[in-house]
């Protein structure tokens, strides 16, 4: 049979992890004391250890290990000389800095943000687009509720099941997190609302949890404008109430000019109320709140459904990744997983924008997976995954040679 068409003579996660500097990351873990009394296993070989795992979707320490053994030679071409023992692993996270880690992911981000900014298949055509930012928060559930407070009761038992709260800003363009927060699931999620990290004319969408009267006031002086789900309970005073119906006398938005009043604040706001109209669910009545007096009705509308996107981005990295079992039971061993998580989608994510051919996330995790430490040149064999069966299927139509051919 002849050589694949895709052949390279670096193994597929060489190729993924090429943006990380080697160096560059020992001097970051040496800069959060990672460093100290290591032998061998820097935070080069500890991050390359992780992601190896995650992206391979191993549930435990025991299942490392024994891969890493069978790919040692593969592995050797990407910068892991020794294999790490899983005594060696366990320490290492409880041990190093979850701080490196979170470091190297901004820097990793900081370093692609502009080409996933630049693909237009991440993005939309509307002009606010660029200027959204969306703010949200998911849980990752734990079965011990002594390192991160749980919250809410088990059905049956009625004990709490312990959680680590990530809160996550997004830019809508940009498809990943920009700013991550770690607390425990007891944590209100309105600190992550901060209007001294927004610049004029950015626009912060945000479910109902984020309801802060002073801090929306200070975002309306900052010129940032908000978009949020209104909360039932709200006490206000109506200014303007204003009703818009179709031909058939039918509503479809209620515009209301509100102010709301509580110690020395007086934030005056807008409510939108419109129909939401969902198939195979009774229609219902949804009211969002916002700053903004100029934008249309249809586009305030747009930008709070376009929230949704952080909720697709949650559940993409529960969905493709293993944040169900953990390689630690310390709180910073849990939190390296999370970035080393966060750091593989972030690969993930740029690969996906560089790509010609169209990939879903789900699909190109798992044939990443499935060829980690195969001998392929990444783009080319992503961009054209058929040339090599297309081969194959040519030489299998071919009729054999007779044997006069052979002698």
């Amino acid at each position: 049979m002849g050589k694949s068409s895709n052949f390279f003579g670096q193994p597929i996660y060489g190729q993924l992890i090429k943006s990380l500097d080697r160096t560059k990351i020992v001097e970051m873990s040496r800069k959060h004391g990672g460093e100290k009394y290591v032998k061998s296993f820097d935070g080069y070989t500890h991050l390359l250890t992780m992601l190896y795992a995650v992206i391979q979707r191993f549930d435990s320490l025991r299942e490392i290990e024994p891969s890493m053994t069978a790919e040692v030679r593969k592995l050797h071409h990407v910068g892991i000389d020794t294999v790490p023992k899983r005594s060696t692993l366990s320490d290492a996270n409880a041990r190093r800095p979850e701080r490196f880690f979170e470091d190297v992911y901004r820097d990793l981000y900081e370093a692609n943000k502009d080409i996933l900014s630049s693909d237009s298949r991440r993005g939309g055509t509307e002009e606010w687009i660029k200027r959204l930012r969306i703010i949200d928060s998911t849980t990752v559930s734990l079965f011990s509720n002594a390192i991160f407070k749980g919250v809410g009761r088990h059905p049956k038992t009625g004990r709490k099941k312990g959680g680590v709260k990530v809160h996550a800003v997004i830019h809508a363009n940009e498809g990943v997190p920009c700013d991550v927060q770690f607390t425990s699931a007891a944590t209100n999620d309105s600190f992550m609302l901060a209007p001294s990290h927004y610049k004029r004319d950015e626009i912060a969408a945000m479910d109902r949890a984020y309801i802060n009267y002073a801090k929306f006031e200070e975002l309306t002086d900052r010129g940032v404008v908000y978009v949020t789900k209104m909360k039932k309970n709200l006490n206000y005073e109506v200014l303007v109430d204003c009703m818009h119906q179709n031909p058939q006398g039918v509503m479809e938005y209620r515009e209301q000019v509100v102010v709301f009043r509580k110690g020395e604040i007086n934030h005056i706001a807008r409510i939108i109320t419109y129909v939401d109209i969902k198939k195979g669910k009774q229609p219902k009545l949804i009211s969002l709140l916002t700053n903004d007096f100029d934008m249309a009705l249809e586009t305030i509308v747009a930008i709070y459904r376009r929230r949704w996107q952080i909720e697709s981005l949650f559940k993409q990295i529960k969905q493709n990744f293993p944040l169900r079992y953990f390689y630690g039971e310390s709180a910073n061993a849990i939190k390296i997983q999370i970035w080393v998580t966060l750091i593989a989608n972030l690969l993930l994510s740029v690969l996906q924008s560089k790509l010609k051919r169209r990939w879903s996330f789900s699909g190109l995790a798992t044939i990443i997976r499935i060829v980690l430490m195969y001998y392929l040149n990444l783009e080319k064999f992503l961009n054209q995954p058929d040339a090599d069966l297309n081969i194959m299927l040519a030489e299998a139509s071919e009729s054999p040679p007779l044997e006069h051919e052979i002698d």
